[in-house]
């Protein structure tokens, strides 16, 4: 049996590699980072690759991937520290594809395949309320109020799904939500805290089955982002010991700093099994999706941080500056490791499934 990926897979990551290498080069990520936001141009580019519409189903005009193909895509992403609205967006999809009425995805499923509709999934509240379960935006008599936030991928979205209390999901077009960017550490995301009072909103009609699977889902997403951005640091940082000198030497060639690497590696690296079996779980598994899932985000968040520690040590003062590009992936792998429950809410939860 082959658990590798697939031709048609491998060939998505390359393409989504080549589409990041030429749209968005150092300068352009740079230029992009410091002005904290994403840009029209490259969702665009995303849009005509396909990406928007990965996750709806080909009955609606997309290409009804799995959630191991967003996953891959996620690892490109991270690996370029693209910006974009990619894991939001694909969530939204999912939500509708998963727990939409057919009146509900022909509606919105179409436009959000295209892109000419970016769609948002707004889940997580404050006081690290992410879980169905925890949820408190109130939906009655079709209107909904309360706030949602961090929500990422919000600024420039037209239809938003919003996490209600009893762990529902349910509807809401932008013009009704209340959007307040937020100045986050990640600035290759756009971050905002939406507030919703008495907005006009509907009912996902399975959105009570379908949020703990777009959960899941979202924690595959986020632990392949971190994987990817890890990947890239220590790719990065590779480049620069065999170029930095110091007594004379390429600091490649001493064997310290050859054991740092090694390690990072050799820890990051046994992760790709666990992300690819819990967005695989997702898709077919869900009796092991919650599970797998928290494993995989909890494992991957947690050893791309010490990774990320470690590129940035071996790049001695700069690594710490603003100057250096290195901060973009470090930034962005904290995001992933935080964002939607930490490392240690993760094991809680994982803990509380097995009953200890």
């Amino acid at each position: 049996m082959d658990f590798g990926l697939s031709d048609e897979q491998r060939l998505l990551q390359e393409t989504l590699r080549g589409f990041a290498a030429k749209e968005c080069p150092a300068a352009r990520r740079r230029e992009l980072f410091e002005a904290g936001g994403g840009d029209e141009t490259l969702w665009r580019g995303l849009c005509e690759l396909g990406l928007a519409g990965l996750a709806v189903p080909e009955a609606h005009g997309g290409s009804g991937l799995g959630v191991l193909d967003l996953a891959l895509c996620s690892e490109v992403l991270g690996e370029a520290a693209l910006p974009s609205s990619f894991f939001s967006h694909a969530l939204a999809s999912l939500a509708l594809a998963w727990g939409g009425s057919p009146e509900q995805c022909s509606r919105w499923l179409p436009r959000l395949a295209t892109g000419d509709v970016r769609g948002c999934a707004a889940l997580a509240e404050a006081g690290d309320r992410w879980q169905p379960e925890s949820w408190r935006a109130s939906l009655e008599g079709g209107r909904l109020g309360g706030e949602k936030t961090p929500v990422e991928g919000a600024i420039g979205a037209g239809l938003f799904v919003v996490g209600t209390a009893g762990g529902g999901l349910a509807l809401v077009e932008a013009d009704h939500a209340g959007i307040e960017p937020i100045d986050a550490l990640d600035r290759t995301r756009s971050l905002a805290a939406l507030r919703f009072d008495h907005a006009p909103a509907e009912a996902l009609a399975g959105g009570a089955e379908a949020a703990p699977r777009v959960r899941d889902a979202a924690l595959a997403m986020l632990a392949a982002d971190a994987f990817g951005a890890a990947w890239q640091m220590l790719r990065m940082t590779l480049g620069y010991v065999g170029q930095r000198e110091q007594f004379g030497a390429p600091l490649a060639q001493f064997q310290a700093v050859k054991h740092q690497l090694a390690n990072a590696a050799t820890e990051l690296e046994p992760g790709r099994g666990l992300l690819w079996y819990a967005a695989h779980a997702v898709d077919a598994l869900p009796e092991r999706a919650p599970h797998a899932a928290a494993q995989a985000k909890a494992h991957l968040g947690d050893c791309a941080v010490r990774a990320a520690r470690e590129c940035v040590e071996l790049h001695g003062g700069i690594g710490y500056t603003w100057e250096s590009d290195l901060q973009i992936w470090f930034k962005r792998v904290l995001f992933d490791r935080g964002h939607l429950g930490n490392p240690e809410a993760q094991r809680e939860r994982v803990a509380a499934l097995r009953g200890w």
